[in-house]
């Protein structure tokens, strides 16, 4: 049974989870503790891999910034992530994730859930894309996309840019990329790009529900409310894409993760890979993808602009 009539059948609403896994730490850890839970709870989900090296403490550099500053201190970076992540490639390359790891990462595809890209070089498109031509994000999302099929053997068949950092030269380049969809934005419905006044073919599944560590420590959300927080901005009438880091809930954050799972499940919310609630969908709008900062985050983000043309999907 389809998704989509399965829902109808049950009458339950669904959580499309996204699994974004940054670091090398992320990988050799989270993703673990990750696959134990959810092979625990019959849950598939949307892992999307960071396969080249892990440069991520590059950031160290931000703390200049005050926003980033803290935040950082506002969401305990230090512990959260740990130490071997934030300075990790800081003072040389850091490691090839998807070399040393890809055991890892086909594990990951070998218990059914659902594999994409997140990058090769997590913090260099973080920090440059701003700056990228066009033959250079092709190439970034090119070296990717051939390691991380290498190992799972196979062509991914969707992707999601780190920190929802996109713009319409990146959409036009992932258009050469055979994936079936994408999920670079933030946003509240799914949706075709429109670039340069045309349609493009791969839809995006916009994330709907915040982060970790854009919500925490604001508002009197603390590690005790956070998933009730969460559960309280479910939506019947819209998708709900929820992501989390392997890094965060795989890991410092797991035992609060997996109360989430069981406080959803008890509530009769259960949770489906992106590809499935693509499937799922009736109607598919089209939008631009316009540059908007959001609360809790420094920035930034790609996010989905009022939506315009609703198409039936065939």
């Amino acid at each position: 049974m389809k998704l989509a009539a399965w829902v109808a059948d049950k009458g339950i609403m669904i959580i499309g989870l996204r699994i974004d896994v940054d670091t090398y730490r992320g990988t050799r850890d989270g993703v673990p503790n990750l696959r134990r839970l959810l092979g625990k709870r019959n849950i598939l989900a949307t892992f999307f891999f960071s396969v080249g090296p892990d440069n991520m403490g590059r950031h160290v550099l931000r703390l200049i910034r005050p926003v980033f500053f803290w935040k950082m201190l506002r969401s305990r970076s230090a512990g959260l992530y740990g130490w071997d992540i934030i300075f990790k490639g800081t003072f040389g390359p850091g490691p090839n994730i998807g070399k040393r790891l890809g055991h890892v990462i086909r594990k990951a595809a070998e218990d059914g859930h659902e594999i994409g890209l997140h990058a090769w070089d997590h913090y260099k498109w973080q920090a440059a894309i701003a700056k990228m031509s066009a033959p250079e994000m092709y190439a970034a999302i090119k070296q990717g996309f051939d390691q991380l099929g290498e190992i799972i053997g196979r062509a991914p068949t969707c992707s999601a840019v780190p920190g929802w950092k996109c713009n319409d030269m990146v959409l036009e380049q992932k258009a050469l990329f055979p994936f079936v969809y994408n999920s670079d934005c933030r946003g509240e419905t799914i949706f075709t790009p429109i670039v340069n006044g045309k349609g493009l073919k791969q839809p995006q599944i916009p994330v709907t529900l915040p982060t970790y560590d854009e919500v925490i420590g604001h508002n009197g959300i603390t590690g005790s409310n956070y998933n009730e927080h969460i559960l309280s901005l479910l939506d019947k009438d819209r998708p709900n894409i929820l992501t989390i880091h392997a890094e965060v809930e795989g890991i410092v954050c797991h035992q609060m993760f997996e109360s989430f799972v069981t406080m959803a499940q008890s509530s009769g919310v259960s949770f489906a890979p992106l590809g499935a609630i693509l499937e799922s969908s009736a109607q598919i709008g089209s939008a631009a993808v316009i540059q908007r900062e959001i609360p809790g985050r420094e920035g930034w983000v790609a996010c989905q602009a009022a939506a315009q043309i609703t198409r039936e999907r065939n």
